[in-house]
């Protein structure tokens, strides 16, 4: 009883302390219960971004004009690879994560933009679809990645709240966002991200007492997974089968994840592994893969490290010494 007395003193706080800090800050009443919408502490109202002037890559701001004509807000411009989903990618910088992978893989050669959300369902990523990916941005994502799935193929709550998302639906939702971004220009290429099994005991007993009715199976997880894959190859996208590549391995039960869901180092190096194999097959022009790319500023200098003939000096802009795994 003392515990949830502190719970309830601290959630009472907790909402007086929104409301200061953000006025516009709403609670959303649903099955009679009220939940803060806690996004609020990390940026403001919808409504008030219009009032705010964010510098885009073609140097415009999206409130203005911008202070440079055709200015660059960091340059060389890079190609850009964007990765869009829910926690799998929101958290892909973390623990060895994919996306700090992809990051070391690609520096110098792209910059990866991450647009991940924690707990998304792919009914909420249409909804922002157009904000994410406007068409009209002045220049256009080469490559992106798309993961979203393993929310939606939740078993639905009782309540009717939850992330749990229909399987038709789904369907309809990634054939959205997979039409969406082939649209956005002639050169953006698109890779999906299937559903990842999970380890359903460790999520059974990592939740216990802390959700209601979460059910999330390794069933469940395949379906939305195959349904991913059969779509993709209907519309023309790649497609990564999680599903299939984490299982490969004899220990993926206890290697691959941190909590039964979410991915470890090891489960990350598959992902990358899977993604760099389909860069590397993919027959685009120009090519994605790490090792076609250009090198930025790779010219050889007399600044560089002198070699062993002291004579000579030795271009580091490609070193790849430093990794664990020496990527293909």
């Amino acid at each position: 009883m003392q515990i949830f007395k502190k719970f309830s003193q601290l959630s009472s706080f907790y909402s007086e302390y929104v409301s200061f800090l953000y006025p516009h800050a709403t609670t959303v009443k649903k099955a009679d219960k009220c939940t803060i919408n806690h996004s609020l502490l990390h940026s403001h109202s919808v409504s008030s971004h219009a009032s705010h002037k964010f510098v885009s890559s073609g140097g415009k701001t999206a409130g203005g004009e911008g202070d440079g004509a055709g200015a660059e807000m960091v340059g060389p411009q890079r190609p850009q690879f964007v990765l869009f989903g829910s926690s799998i990618v929101q958290l892909s910088y973390a623990n060895g994560g994919w996306g700090a992978i992809l990051s070391d893989v690609y520096a110098r050669k792209a910059d990866i933009v991450l647009r991940g959300y924690y707990g998304w369902n792919s009914r909420r990523a249409v909804e922002v679809l157009h904000q994410v990916f406007p068409k009209d941005a002045a220049t256009q994502p080469s490559l992106v990645i798309v993961y979203f799935g393993g929310n939606d193929s939740m078993g639905p709550h009782s309540s009717g709240l939850g992330p749990h998302v229909p399987l038709p639906e789904y369907i309809e939702h990634m054939r959205s966002i997979a039409a969406h971004l082939q649209s956005l220009s002639d050169t953006t290429r698109v890779i999906f991200l299937s559903c990842p099994p999970v380890n359903e005991a460790k999520v059974r007993a990592g939740v216990s007492g802390i959700f209601s009715e979460l059910v999330r199976t390794n069933e469940l997880c395949r379906q939305y997974s195959e349904a991913c894959i059969e779509l993709c190859q209907e519309v023309g996208v790649k497609v990564v089968d999680l599903w299939t590549a984490f299982q490969k391995r004899d220990d993926w039960l206890n290697a691959c994840f941190t909590d039964g869901v979410h991915l470890s180092a090891e489960g990350s190096k598959i992902v990358v592994e899977e993604i760099l194999k389909v860069l590397k097959g993919a027959e685009w022009e120009p090519s994605l893969h790490w090792k076609s790319m250009l090198t930025e500023f790779g010219d050889d200098s007399p600044y560089d490290l002198v070699a062993f003939d002291g004579k000579t000096t030795l271009n580091p802009s490609d070193w790849t010494f430093h990794r664990e795994i020496q990527w293909d």
